[in-house]
Order: structure tokens, then sequence, then C-alpha cells
């Protein structure tokens, strides 16, 4: 499988993969901090960034098969690997497969949703790409500005206001509802649900890191990770939401050298109770909805006034 990626750094092989509608520039904020320890290598999955997408049906089975044919070519079976999102639950898939990864770190895993989660995670996602689809023009205006930069990451990011306007743009200039995304999408909410690997199954270090804040993918969907992968450990980030790397990129960075190092020790308790993350959660819908429905109205006016200044 032919698929785009960078390269930096040298030492220990890593594989990098983003998240639906990202790409490997997902990674800008934490590869060159990566690089000065690993040979790191960022992968473009298909339909995303500079790799054409597959032929047929487009599902994380496929995604991870194309993952696996592109390690396999390159003689890159058994490198360590880190995931974000959608690429989070990749990694899993190809852990649970064996034999095709070495250590992984999946951030803030996809597919571990249910009841009302699916729902809200498919449209939420779905209206925010269909919206930045329509203020493409004007992104490097919006990203440029601290509040709009804001309302636009509100349900992705702890903090969207620290964010580096050019980390924001790049994230968005891929994050459009094109045929991959819209059938991934689907997928990912509708389709096969993730399968666990048993106790013992999985030799290697796993990892499975959350964001407090993430309002994407609840921290209680952790619970059920933990239940498909019972060998991984679960490693909490304060005041991140469903990026770390972007959030709290230096605790990012620490964590996947530290697991694929073999020097990771397990946080010795969670920060807060499972059961006040669950009465947290209660309401988080309702204001990652009400972020979004927000970020449109502001969107609207901005746009309508930049064609108006601009006619």
């Amino acid at each position: 499988m032919t698929m785009q990626y960078s390269r930096l750094g040298t030492g220990k092989p890593l594989l990098l993969i983003h998240g639906i509608g990202s790409s490997h520039r997902s990674w800008d904020r934490i590869s060159n901090a990566l690089a000065s320890e690993r040979d790191v290598i960022a992968l473009d999955l298909p339909g995303f960034g500079a790799t054409p997408p597959l032929t047929g049906e487009v599902s994380i089975k496929t995604m991870a098969d194309a993952v696996t044919e592109f390690l396999q070519e390159n003689d890159l079976i058994g490198i360590d690997a880190v995931g974000s999102s959608m690429g989070a639950r990749l990694v899993l898939e190809l852990a649970r497969r064996g034999g095709v990864l070495g250590a992984v770190v999946s951030l803030d895993p996809g597919g571990f949703w249910q009841g009302w989660e699916i729902p809200f995670f498919y449209h939420s996602v779905r209206l925010s790409a269909q919206l930045v689809d329509r203020l493409q023009p004007i992104l490097p205006a919006l990203t440029g500005n601290p509040i709009t930069r804001t309302l636009l990451f509100a349900q992705f990011s702890a903090r969207p206001w620290q964010l580096p306007a050019e980390i924001a743009l790049n994230e968005l200039r891929t994050f459009v509802p094109t045929p991959t995304f819209n059938e991934l999408l689907d997928n990912l909410a509708h389709g096969e649900k993730q399968k666990g690997a048993p106790r013992g199954s999985i030799q290697q270090p796993l990892v499975i890191g959350w964001g407090r804040q993430d309002l994407v993918c609840l921290p209680s969907q952790s619970k059920l990770a933990l239940q498909l992968f019972p060998d991984a450990s679960l490693h909490w980030f304060d005041h991140s939401g469903h990026f770390p790397q972007l959030d709290v990129p230096e605790q990012a960075t620490q964590l996947i050298l530290d697991v694929t190092d073999g020097t990771y020790k397990p946080q010795s308790k969670p920060i807060r109770s499972e059961e006040t993350d669950q009465k947290t959660e209660q309401p988080v819908h309702v204001l990652a909805g009400a972020a979004i429905v927000a970020a449109t109205i502001v969107a609207i006016l901005v746009t309508f006034r930049f064609t108006r200044d601009r006619f």
C-alpha cells in the first residue's frame, strides 16, 4: 500500500497515525521533540493528506489492513506506534491482531461510545466538518483570532485559545467531509464494534491515554476500553481535550517516549474518581452541542461581514 508520510530523526522507529479528517500534520507540535530520540514516521492514511483513497470499502478493518500492508512493504513490522482518535482505535485493532506492532500508545480512541453517545459523536463531528468546509476561504482569519479559534475548537481542545494559529489552521484545512471522511465517520459510529483482546494476549506495552476534558470520546468510555483491552494501562491527561498532542504536547511526548523505551510507570491513582467523571459528563453533550451552535452563529456573522466588506 503506497502511503505518503513524513520522516524525521534517527533511532528506534516510531509510527504516528492521525485521526479522521486529519493528516501527518496533526503531530506537528510534538514530532520534532520525538524525532530528537526516535526515527519518526508520520503517515497520511488513505483518503487523507496526500495519500489517495482506498478503492472499495472504507472502514477500520480496511484501514488497518492498509497500514499492515504498508508496514510489510517497508520492513517495519513490529514498529512502536502511536494513534490519535480514529488512529488510536486503529493501533488498538492492530495490537489486537498481534504480530504487527510493538509498544502502543492509544490517545483518546474512538469506538467505545454507547447509547446516546453514538448519535452525539456522529452528528457533532459531521456538523463540525460541514461548517469548516464552508469556512475554508476565511479560515486563516478565523484561526488567527483567539475568540473564533476557541469557538471552532471548543469540542476538540480544552484550551483552544492557547493553540498556535498555524497549528489550528493546518488541522482545519483537512477537516472536511470528503467521501472517505463521510464513509469512515459512518463506519466509526454505526459499523462493526471494536473487538477486544483477552488478558495476556498482548505482550507488548499498551497504554491508553485520555484527556480529562475530552468532549468527543468522553472519559467514561475508558471503562469499556479497559474491559476490552485488560492488558492496557490507562493514563490520564489533566487539562487536555481530545488531542493531548495539541493541548499538553510536553506530557504527550514524555508518555510516548516512556512507553516506547520501556520506562513507563502507570499512574498510582486516578486524578479524580470515575464516579466524579460520570457525574461531570451528564451535561457534556449539551455543552458541546451549544459550542458548535455558537461557533456556527459566529462563523455566519464573520462570513457576512467578510462578504460585505469585500463587495
